[in-house]
């Protein structure tokens, strides 16, 4: 018996803050969009960029730390699987979405906003020689 592979690794930025709800039943989930860029160069050497989105749902524990931790603008690795969604909606149109689900995340980068001023006192040395 063969065993298949789903895992997707991606760094970027967050699109937007995480959004988290509740299940019916009670279980965290938190959503939000992460940016990845990519460049190249053409044959004529012309440097092109490209941006793909990411939609990233993340369960439980990890859900609470996305919340709680990311915000817009924060680059972070995300860590998980593909899964692809397929709903209709109230006129009958069909949907497919395709997100990550995360099993990690590890938030890179200043963890700082760049918003925020260091209002800490500086540490003075204990031995001033």
């Amino acid at each position: 018996m063969s065993r298949g592979l789903n895992k997707v690794m991606i760094i970027g930025h967050l699109g937007r803050d995480p959004e988290m709800r509740y299940t019916p039943s009670g279980r965290p989930v938190t959503t939000f969009s992460v940016a990845t860029n990519r460049g190249w160069t053409t044959a004529e050497g012309e440097r092109r960029t490209d941006t793909e989105w990411f939609n990233v749902v993340a369960w439980n524990k990890l859900a609470e730390i996305c919340n709680q931790y990311l915000t817009k603008g924060q680059q972070v690795y995300i860590e998980g699987r593909l899964q692809t969604r397929r709903w209709e909606d109230s006129n009958g149109t069909r949907h497919t979405s395709v997100e990550v689900v995360a099993n990690e995340m590890t938030m890179l980068g200043d963890r700082r906003g760049n918003d925020e001023i260091d209002d800490e006192e500086p540490i003075e040395d204990e031995f001033p020689f």
